[in-house]
């Protein structure tokens, strides 16, 4: 099967290598020569724009930062549509906006009879070169179905959540659950330590308990050691938790707990931080307490 790869960025790079592995023929674009010559170099081919890349293709992957970026891949001049056939499926696999989900899956389906799932994945870089991301996907059940192998190929679990934007609503909620948890573990952790107790073993007594969770298991030792580098950007997280504030309004629906995650996260921005990972919001309690949680401090 030959696939279309659109973003090559630090999620869709390893998903790109992960496709080649598993023996698809992908063909990609991106606006970083360099990420091209890597994906070249592991034996994918290239295309002049995203109009070209979806040519002589099944299925066209997007993975890009947010919905205007979907918008662009998709529908701008010499974008995926103007090389697509009504034959072509879509898979955005973007986190972006539900609501904007549905209407370019909309405006793909009257202008070219295309059809789209919203594929939006979990787990960070690590997860995506392992090739064990969780999927949450939106769209027709039929299409589903048919693509869930390929999708199987980035992640070890790919789950069907409903129509189209579905997928989105998915990660939504993950990225909220996700934003509070890394705040409370931060603030558990700054308790501990400013209480005088060792914050790495208070980590190891509740990690087992019904405190224990994912998130605290991949943020907490990174807290630990002062290792802010990227998974997950600060930047991206904003990102999501405004799509998720966005969406909630939209329906009328209260979300305290994110919008403060969302102010949080707007604090460590305006300290330059918005490109180290999320487990940054341990900065935001030393700056509040002057206490650091970091091994030797």
């Amino acid at each position: 099967m030959k696939i279309g790869f659109i973003g090559l960025g630090i999620m869709g790079k390893p998903m790109a290598k992960n496709l080649l592995k598993a023996g698809y023929e992908v063909c990609v674009n991106d606006f970083k020569q360099e990420a091209i010559d890597e994906l070249v170099a592991a034996g994918a081919t290239s295309a002049a724009n995203n109009a070209d890349v979806a040519k002589n293709v099944e299925v066209v992957i997007t993975m890009v930062p947010n919905s205007p970026n979907v918008r662009a891949a998709l529908l701008d001049e010499n974008g995926i549509i103007d090389g697509a056939t009504k034959d072509t499926v879509i898979i955005d696999m973007s986190s972006i906006d539900p609501v904007e989900s549905k209407k370019i899956s909309a405006e793909l389906k009257e202008k070219k009879g295309i059809e789209m799932l919203d594929c939006p994945v979990s787990g960070g870089e690590p997860k995506a070169i392992d090739g064990t991301l969780s999927i949450m996907c939106g769209g027709k059940k039929e299409i589903f179905d048919k693509y869930k192998e390929l999708l199987e190929a980035m992640g070890s679990s790919v789950v069907y959540v409903g129509e189209i934007g579905s997928g989105n609503v998915a990660k939504l909620a993950n990225q909220m659950v996700v934003a509070a948890n890394i705040g409370i573990c931060a603030e558990a952790m700054t308790f501990a330590k400013k209480m005088g107790t060792d914050p790495e073993l208070v980590y190891q007594a509740i990690r087992g308990g019904l405190a224990g969770s994912t998130v605290m298991d991949a943020k907490v030792p990174m807290m630990l050691e002062g290792n802010y580098n990227p998974g997950f950007r600060i930047d991206l997280h904003i990102k999501d938790l405004n799509n998720a504030l966005n969406a909630s309004h939209a329906i009328n629906m209260p979300v305290p707990m994110t919008a403060h995650m969302m102010e949080v996260m707007q604090e460590l921005k305006n300290h330059d931080e918005g490109s180290c990972d999320h487990d940054d919001i341990i900065r935001y309690y030393e700056r509040m307490t002057g206490v650091s949680i970091v091994k030797g401090k």
